[in-house]
């Protein structure tokens, strides 16, 4: 996945500066965006703050693991079962 040149404190900024009444297009040019971008970043990242996106990252990057650690799990549970089924 691409890394943003923007960091989450610089979308929100760009995200509230239109939501004070800034116009779209004049904000996006003045900040070197497209505007696909921007209402890409609104419909993601509306009505939050950088402390809801850290948490939000961080509860995404703790589900990642968890869910390898589920398929890891799931592998080693198959792979005793066949074991089994060839004991018996």
């Amino acid at each position: 996945m691409k890394k943003s040149r923007f960091s989450e404190a610089q979308i929100v900024g760009i995200l509230k500066e239109v939501e004070l009444g800034a116009r779209v297009n004049e904000t996006c040019r003045k900040h070197g965006i497209s505007e696909p971008a921007y209402y890409k970043w609104k419909s993601q990242l509306s009505g939050m703050t950088v402390l809801h996106l850290a948490q939000l990252r961080q509860l995404q990057d703790e589900n990642a693991k968890l869910k390898r650690m589920c398929a890891d799990m799931a592998l080693m549970h198959h792979t005793l079962k066949e074991v089994v089924e060839r004991k018996l």
